[in-house]
């Protein structure tokens, strides 16, 4: 048998690797039952129009019309979405609809990616940038979204370049790129400003360049602060997306239905909470599918940092 205290750290991280995983996953799954059970529990034991204390409601009204059974919300699920002949279930119209938000935020998402690094980038090259373009980052997320994606809507309706025309998918892409870009522009730069001072003078000692450094030595550095500030950025993405469907009123997705069934909800109360699952779903592939990226820089990412 062999010691565990004669293996290299490295090979002690690789062994304990897939005991960390699965104890993440059942962290997840334990969330998961528990928001259940409080759910269950609250609509058991709490009044059924709710309590408030000093005009403020603390408790949820708890009737099937505001707080429908776990049970009734996933079987809802695979019933027709209406009572049309052909009708297809609910899930298979939340996946629908949630694929199309998905692309829309990946595109986002690819946007937020090559302007957040390149915004890293520029301000890492020069100080002067980062003083300048940094406190106007921060600023630029206290925008409220719902007021902002009406007027991208309305400014891209007008671009119109020879045969190139704006098409509404745009819009909702160009705002899950505004939420994105921000946690990965701050991220990168993070990371890009995380090697030493030692290791940054060895490099020069080699008579490297900016960009040998950078390729060398900032880039590899970057990754664990990196890969943290994606994750952020693709879950971003898809909140971006989904309130600018709502907000641009873009047919077809995830954000649309979400409207659409809520005002069928005081006929139907669990059929709302179908969409409302596949948006939580959406953000949890979004998040992590990033792992994938995080896979392929295995070498650079013993240790995540968030920045």
């Amino acid at each position: 048998m062999t010691d565990v205290r004669t293996l290299t750290p490295a090979l002690r991280r690789t062994r304990g690797r897939p005991a960390r995983e699965l104890s993440r996953w059942g962290a997840g799954v334990l969330g998961i039952v528990a928001v259940a059970l409080i759910w269950e529990l609250i609509k058991l034991l709490g009044p059924p129009d709710g309590l408030v204390l000093f005009g403020v409601r603390v408790l949820p009204r708890t009737s099937d019309l505001a707080m429908p059974h776990i049970w009734d919300m996933l079987t809802r699920l695979f019933e027709p979405v209406t009572a049309a002949a052909g009708a297809r279930p609910l899930w298979l119209e939340v996946v629908v609809a949630a694929t199309l938000t998905l692309g829309i935020a990946a595109a986002g998402w690819l946007v937020g990616l090559v302007v957040g690094v390149a915004l890293a980038l520029v301000m890492q090259r020069w100080r002067l940038a980062e003083w300048g373009l940094l406190p106007w980052i921060v600023l630029s997320q206290t925008i409220p979204l719902i007021a902002f994606a009406p007027v991208v809507r309305s400014w891209g309706s007008r671009i119109e370049i020879g045969a190139f025309e704006w098409q509404d998918w745009m819009s909702v892409a160009l705002i899950a790129s505004y939420l994105a870009f921000f946690p990965i522009a701050v991220g990168a730069l993070k990371g890009l400003q995380s090697p030493d001072t030692i290791h940054v003078e060895l490099m020069h000692s080699y008579a490297a360049g900016w960009w040998a450094t950078l390729f060398h030595l900032r880039l590899p550095a970057a990754v664990p602060y990196l890969l943290p500030a994606l994750r952020l950025g693709a879950a971003n993405a898809v909140i971006g997306a989904v309130v600018a469907e709502v907000s641009t009123g873009l047919q077809g997705g995830i954000g649309r239905i979400l409207i659409q069934y809520a005002g069928q909800a005081s006929g139907d109360p669990a059929k709302a909470w179908g969409p409302i699952f596949g948006a939580v779903v959406l953000g949890l592939v979004a998040a992590g599918s990033i792992a994938i990226l995080g896979a392929l820089l295995g070498r650079y990412t013993r240790v995540e940092v968030n920045a």
